[in-house]
């Protein structure tokens, strides 16, 4: 069973440039197909480290990138943790930073993880299964009010608050929340079985999935992690599948390709602001018709890249 199709594989390689003998990260190295293009490309000298938190995905990482040995570190982490990785392994800076955001196809066909509603299994949704709090914990604890946010902020689901309500009442009376076909048919009743391409739960499986793992909060410390990384000249390219991420990703390259903001007409530049990122893609790359029919889970990435062109702005 392939582990994950790679997403606008192509496009990563032709952005990202890898050079021979170059050194690159990628902090979300899943099955590792990104990687071997990355390696392949970079070779007979290239390196790289990849992350992942989820111990299954190192295992098949492995196992893909065997024919590299020598030249691959695989390390259980957080792509927020990509800064202390690289002081781990003593390394100064890099020539590339790839972070696919997406949830791998073995972790959705897998019923045990609980990401998916297709088949019955835990509700779990742990990317890194050392947590404690799963999907369930959630539904089974948290206030009203905090369904509501989790379901509006991180599903952008319009109809929240009915939906909590439903979570809310049916924890009063005994329901345990047991399998992802209990959560599934749950939303179904609240918003019924509408003609439409993705199931009704969608949203509300993609929010608790952000919740119980926190992405939202880790990607702005990986986006960080990574130019402070990479070295002049040097890319990040990230791959995202629904708004949050990709908006949080725009607004970073935006903020950090940002120049001088002084009034005009003003003979020297007194706010000493300069951009950090050179935008690559002003706007993202997205899946061809042919690639989103051979792999219809790519229907919804989008491929953002930007390089480097000096030292990371100092926070204030």
């Amino acid at each position: 069973m392939t582990y994950h199709t790679p997403v606008l594989l192509k496009e990563v390689v032709e952005k990202l440039q890898p050079r021979r003998g170059g050194l690159y990260v990628d902090g979300t190295v899943g099955g590792g197909g990104h990687a071997a293009a990355i390696l392949s490309a970079s070779g007979p000298g290239g390196q790289l480290i990849g992350l992942d938190w989820d111990d299954e995905a190192i295992l098949q990482a492995r196992k893909r990138l065997g024919e590299f040995e020598g030249h691959v570190q695989l390390v259980r982490a957080n792509l927020a943790e990509l800064e202390r990785v690289l002081m781990s392994l003593d390394v100064q800076a890099v020539d590339g930073v790839l972070f696919d955001l997406g949830v791998s196809a073995r972790q959705f066909d897998e019923p045990t993880r609980g990401f998916s509603f297709m088949r019955p299994g835990p509700l779990d949704m742990r990317m890194d299964r050392r947590c404690t709090t799963t999907a369930r914990d959630i539904l089974q604890t948290v206030s009203e009010a905090e369904l509501v946010r989790i379901f509006f902020e991180y599903g952008e689901e319009r109809r929240a608050r009915a939906i909590a309500r439903a979570v809310i009442r049916e924890r009063e009376h005994g329901g345990q929340f047991a399998t992802t076909t209990d959560l599934a048919q749950l939303v179904e009743r609240v918003l019924g079985l509408k003609r439409s391409k993705t199931h009704p739960a969608t949203r509300v499986f993609q929010a608790l999935r952000i919740a119980v793992n926190r992405e939202l909060e880790s990607l702005p410390a990986g986006l960080t992690a990574a130019v402070r990384a990479l070295r002049s000249g040097g890319r990040l390219a990230v791959i995202s599948f629904h708004s949050l991420e990709d908006r949080i990703v725009k607004t970073f390259f935006r903020k950090q390709s940002a120049g001088c903001v002084c009034p005009p007409g003003l003979p020297v530049c007194r706010c000493g602001q300069h951009g950090v990122l050179s935008i690559v893609t002003r706007k993202p790359i997205v899946p061809s018709a042919e690639e989103t029919a051979a792999n219809p889970r790519a229907r919804s990435a989008k491929l953002r890249v930007a390089e480097k062109i000096r030292d990371l702005k100092p926070e204030v």
